[in-house]
């Protein structure tokens, strides 16, 4: 946890017609492991290639065709657990998850349930507001992923494209900690942020490369904190799960949807069918897709193909040593490095690419400066086009050179928007555009005087009133400015205004 202090967010309270409810929430999230090659084949995992391009014949289930693991898959796994604080299991085995779907031509899921790579961990959730929770992580394992069934492209059949078929996926799961819509939402943008700063994932939930089953249930106020006494899951009401959410903004929606239909189930005299449902954000509403089975339901048994997977401890300790900075270190980091608020560190690294481009800009300046301007003038106007930081047509050196130009006195603030707006549009080296221009500020203070004699001069009515009224001297600053084109230093302009009308 960082060293900063923060206080345990309150559960989401839901009032019933007879009682107020509480929300406990445990999710597992499906996160496709970042690399060029499935989990036991060397078929391509690109996105957006033509449909059954990307198959080998094990991932078909060809007769006679035996998986062979990736180990760069098992690789990015262990370094996803480490990047949880996680047990590194040196031994870890794979089973047959046997059910029937048709864009899963083996007829089973190889799957690791027993004995899975990574153990325990935990993940800090900070909701904006000075609160936090951590997130205990039941465990991580590696499964193949199933294909994609496609409805709509024919009246009278369905397609499959097994493109996806065998990519490596980890299922992160969590303790049943999460006791709301926005720490559900919060603790999947935590998660997809870890692994984008450890690479393992690319976190990108419109191509599904990260999506979440969610689990709800209700309880009555207290029991929850029983539940954490014993251990014993009957404190808490039956659990519903909603499965593949891949949006935000719709996991929120569907947790508040399905609590409220329990309660208004239990309330009623009813009870509670654990099963698996779907949420439909047309109409608002999650429905019955099946009963929710049980680890016997699918005949799980060690995979026959398969040896136990077994890892040296050195190896580890290697990917340990050549992790990156994560989120948490970089934002306390870049609290005391650069002395930036807590708000402005959380926006800072929000995203890698970010916060790489934050520190190439505040390296020897004034951190919050290039807080300032990286936060309110760069991410404002790529925001309001649409572009991701990537996208920048302002590289770190030129937005550097901007603020060098500030500090330095040799443009003012106004300036400094104006000559951003030409680096952004035209590009340039900004020095450069300044000198060209010119643009520069005027700091000599008697042709700023000059402008402000014939302004006072012109104005002695204004001079009067001013007189009387301090606050109006800004009238003045305002003409000086405007008679110098934006380029007076607005420091001396003041400093002159408030002696002549002291004078």
């Amino acid at each position: 946890m960082l060293d900063l202090t923060y206080e345990l967010p309150k559960p989401k309270v839901i009032s019933g017609a007879k009682h107020d409810w509480e929300l406990v929430i445990g999710m597992e999230v499906h996160a496709q492991v970042s690399s060029n090659a499935k989990l036991f084949s060397g078929a391509s995992t690109k996105f957006g290639a033509e449909p059954n391009s990307n198959v080998a014949f094990v991932d078909a289930a060809m007769p006679g065709m035996l998986p062979v693991i990736n180990e760069f898959c098992v690789e990015q796994t262990v370094r996803t657990g480490l990047g949880l604080k996680a047990e590194i299991n040196l031994w870890s085995a794979f089973d047959r998850k046997n059910y029937f779907y048709p864009d899963l031509p083996q007829g089973y899921q190889i799957s690791q349930l027993y004995h899975p790579i990574v153990g325990e961990g935990e993940v800090l959730v900070e909701l904006g507001d000075g609160t936090a929770r951590n997130v205990r992580v039941e465990r991580i394992h590696m499964e193949q992923d199933a294909g994609k069934s496609i409805h709509d492209m024919d009246p009278n059949m369905s397609f499959v494209d097994l493109n996806r078929t065998g990519v490596c996926l980890m299922e992160i799961v969590s303790q049943p900690d999460i006791r709301g819509p926005e720490e559900a939402a919060a603790y999947i943008a935590k998660l997809r942020q870890i692994m984008q700063y450890l690479g393992t994932c690319d976190g990108n939930m419109q191509n599904g490369n990260l999506r979440a089953d969610v689990n709800v249930s209700v309880c009555l106020p207290g029991q929850y904190e029983k539940f954490q006494e014993s251990g014993d899951f009957s404190h808490l009401g039956t659990r519903c799960e909603i499965k593949n959410m891949n949006s935000m903004r719709f996991i929120q929606q569907a947790i508040e949807v399905e609590a409220r239909r329990q309660i208004a189930i239990i309330e009623a005299g009813g009870k509670i069918d654990q099963e698996t449902r779907l949420y439909d954000p047309d109409k608002g509403e999650t429905r019955s897709m099946r009963s929710k089975e049980e680890a016997h339901d699918y005949r799980y048994f060690p995979d026959p193909d398969l040896l136990p997977l077994e890892i040296e401890q050195a190896w580890v300790d290697d990917i340990a040593a050549k992790l990156p900075e994560l989120p948490d270190q970089k934002k306390s980091r870049f609290i005391s490095e650069f002395s930036l608020t807590d708000y402005d560190a959380s926006v800072l690294t929000a995203e890698v690419a970010a916060a790489s481009y934050f520190e190439e800009v505040a390296q020897g300046r004034t951190g919050k400066l290039a807080a300032n301007w990286v936060i309110n003038e760069l991410f404002g106007r790529l925001k309001k086009d649409d572009k991701d930081i990537t996208e920048s047509p302002v590289s770190p050196a030129q937005l550097g050179g901007i603020i060098d130009l500030i500090s330095s006195d040799a443009i003012s603030g106004k300036i400094a928007k104006d000559l951003f707006e030409i680096v952004y549009t035209e590009g340039g080296d900004p020095a450069q555009i300044v000198e060209d221009r010119g643009m520069k500020q005027v700091t000599d203070t008697g042709a700023i005087e000059a402008a402000l004699d014939e302004i006072i001069a012109a104005n002695p009515a204004q001079v009067e009133k001013a007189k009387e009224n301090p606050k109006l001297a800004g009238w003045f600053v305002g003409q000086v400015m405007k008679a110098t084109g934006g380029k007076a230093n607005p420091k001396a302009v003041n400093q002159l205004v408030a002696a002549k009308l002291k004078g």
